[in-house]
């Protein structure tokens, strides 16, 4: 049935109807009278009409699940993720827990100095609120993975988000078991919150089991964890939530959503049945979530929460440079690259970057690609060394190496250790200080290695951009990182309700069918 045209009561012309579809605290009603057909917020102008279709009021904080906003003390069922090098800021992080929203310290890769500072930071700026940090599986440098733990525990973090692991570590087993206890009535009790990033199934079913007994035998005879929290170790899930990572910025395997979500719901629940767990771990969606569109297709497919990104990148509070800022205001959906990773170098992991506006993806796969190839620096061809040193690094080999020893004897001086006598290793050190200063270089916005800024991002930037354009959120200036979750969230509640109206038959105007982001009085 198509909706035509307008009257106070009864809604008939397009800008009518969407204000009507606009009031989410109050049901809508599509009834037909002998004018036609109309749309209306009134139960009593609907009564005595004939009502062709009907959607409840549906308010931002009720999407979701429930369990989530009670368990994290949110309003939303909404998580900032985490942006490593502290992009997700302390200040982001602090703006999300005084509106009372979920946001992640992006800790991987940041110094423990600064860790400690951040963490510091949000506990004073927002005492008592809802906040995470992430710990990000470091492979080829534990030391951080470990000092980051450490930082969370020294800081009473009780809640993280663990992302890129493809095994549990001790240092993440620490964290989740260092908080168990039991309650007055003898109810088993986790201080410490974990939520885990994961892309693949067999990763996710590491956090939806118990800790490897074998880790937390190691945990308590290392004093590391106490008796009793050994014990109750079975009894839990490594995690309280899942997130289903599809396809986004920074590390992803590009899993489609519409497969990965409804896998990893069958996996969780195949396993509840298994371990006999008194709660469930809920399972959220990740990556490609920029747009209300995005966010009503991961709830409509079971999601408890969705986990924003890349639009987080481009926000006021992000610890990121106006001039990467601009670039990732002016993404298109297919403008993202994958390429080789810095932290995962050696393992040939990729994360998905930005490509429109830098030419860091075709530089970090030619050294990639050399280093597959060589088996060492003393190995590369004469000249195809000087067009790396000359075009790429800037530098040459040996002044790179010498950053190298500077920079991993204050950070994690085994990584040196390990490099000597293995020219293999010493060129894949030397070539990650590229991928790891393209990041930095970004954020500081050196004008001089424009070409070379690393900046995540996934084509949920594109999308929200497209979503945007027009609007007042389409000027960099306006994305406070609040702003950006309550559009989101708003927009999704109204297209939940339109999608309602569609299944019933209803068809709307185009004009009335899509949420269009207005500044919200009193804020997120």
């Amino acid at each position: 049935m198509t909706i035509p045209i307008a009257s106070p009561v009864l809604a008939r012309d397009d800008d009518s109807i969407y204000q009507a579809l606009s009031v989410l605290d109050r049901p809508v009603f599509v009834v037909r009278d002998d004018r036609g057909v109309a749309v209306t917020t009134d139960p009593d102008a609907a009564r005595g009409l004939r009502v062709l279709a009907s959607a409840p009021a549906l308010r931002p904080e009720a999407l979701g699940d429930s369990e989530f906003r009670k368990a994290h003390g949110v309003r939303y069922a909404y998580h900032a993720g985490a942006m490593a090098n502290g992009i997700a800021s302390a200040a982001l992080v602090t703006a999300m827990a005084r509106a009372g929203l979920l946001a992640s310290f992006g800790a991987g890769g940041v110094l423990p100095a600064r860790i400690d500072d951040a963490l510091a930071t949000i506990r004073r700026e927002a005492p008592g609120k809802p906040f995470a940090c992430n710990v990000i599986h470091s492979p080829s440098e534990p030391a951080l993975e470990w000092s980051i733990v450490e930082a969370c525990l020294r800081h009473e973090v009780r809640c993280v988000e663990a992302s890129a692991f493809m095994d549990l570590t001790p240092h993440i087993v620490r964290y989740r078991l260092a908080g168990l206890h039991r309650d007055p009535s003898g109810r088993v009790v986790s201080r410490n919150r974990l939520i885990a990033k994961v892309s693949r199934g067999e990763v996710a079913e590491l956090f939806l089991r118990p800790a490897p007994a074998a880790l937390v035998r190691g945990l308590r005879e290392a004093g590391e964890i106490t008796a009793e929290q050994a014990e109750l170790a079975a009894s839990i899930p490594m995690a309280d939530d899942i997130t289903g990572e599809a396809d986004s910025g920074g590390h992803t395997d590009r899993r489609p959503l519409v497969v990965l979500l409804p896998s990893l719901l069958a996996l969780r629940d195949r396993i509840r049945r298994e371990c006999g767990y008194a709660h469930r771990v809920r399972v959220g969606a990740a990556g490609g979530i920029g747009t209300p569109a995005a966010a009503v297709a991961a709830f409509t497919m079971g999601a408890a929460y969705v986990v924003t990104g890349s639009i987080n990148h481009a926000s006021v509070e992000a610890a990121q440079s106006e001039a990467a800022k601009r670039l990732l205001t002016a993404a298109g959906v297919a403008d993202t690259v994958m390429a080789p990773s810095s932290d995962m170098f050696e393992l040939g992991v990729d994360v998905q970057v930005l490509q429109r506006g830098t030419m860091f993806a075709s530089r970090a796969r030619r050294l990639y690609d050399t280093y597959r190839a060589y088996s060492g620096v003393d190995a590369i061809p004469a000249a195809e060394r000087a067009e790396i040193e000359q075009r790429i690094l800037q530098r040459g080999f040996d002044e790179v190496w010498a950053d190298c020893v500077q920079y991993f004897s204050a950070r994690d001086p085994e990584q040196i250790e390990r490099a000597a006598g293995n020219p293999k290793r010493r060129m894949a050190l030397i070539f990650r200080w590229y991928l790891g200063r393209s990041s930095g270089w970004a954020m500081s916005a050196a004008p001089e290695r424009a070409a070379d800024y690393q900046i995540w991002c996934g084509p949920a930037m594109g999308a929200f951009n497209e979503w945007v354009a027009g609007t007042y959120l389409a000027a960099p200036g306006h994305r406070h990182v609040t702003e950006l979750a309550a559009q989101i969230m708003r927009g999704t509640a109204f297209a939940s309700r339109v999608g309602q109206l569609r299944a019933a038959g209803v068809r709307l105007p185009s004009r009335c069918s899509t949420y269009i982001p207005v500044p919200l009085t009193g804020g997120a």
